[in-house]
């Protein structure tokens, strides 16, 4: 074999390996930050998760000292544990908020009700009121059993 082509195959396999190096660390730090993102958005998750554990609790307990109007606790509180732990809602004594929520869903909140004729938001009102009577005892203790409820082994 001629000196030369001993020398092309000889740098042609340096600049192969040179290459492949290149590929390697490429490959690495995209797998590094990768890593990152992913530690960043598992942190992101777990102060969310933690954040709505926390607001659970606290309207659980403006519900047991009659802070809040039931109705909204409810809406509140469904929303939550829809992200939460959605199986809570199908259970005792959990399932009054899905069950609230159902029958007040469609009444108007916020800008809507402000642009809402009154006589309409008085009815509807009522119906709310209604409805937050007929269900109060299970509505606190339901708020009751879910601020002592551990959410630490329900998963997102």
């Amino acid at each position: 074999m001629p000196q030369w082509l001993q020398w092309s195959l000889i740098i042609t396999g340096v600049i192969a390996i040179v290459l492949m190096l290149m590929f390697i660390r490429r490959q690495m730090a995209l797998l590094s930050e990768n890593r990152k993102r992913q530690a960043k958005s598992e942190a992101f998750q777990a102060k969310r998760r933690k954040d709505m554990i926390r607001s659970v609790r606290v309207i659980a307990m403006a519900v047991e000292e009659d802070q809040i109007e039931y109705s909204e606790a409810c809406l509140r509180l469904k929303g939550l544990l829809d992200h939460l732990a959605p199986d809570l809602l199908a259970q005792s004594p959990f399932r009054i908020f899905q069950e609230v929520h159902d029958q007040i869903q469609h009444m108007p909140t916020h800008r809507a009700r402000q642009a809402t004729e009154t006589k309409f938001v008085e009815k509807m009102d009522r119906q709310r009121f209604e409805v937050e009577q007929k269900h109060a005892d299970e509505i606190r203790r339901a708020a009751t059993a879910l601020r002592h409820h551990s959410f630490s082994s329900d998963t997102l």
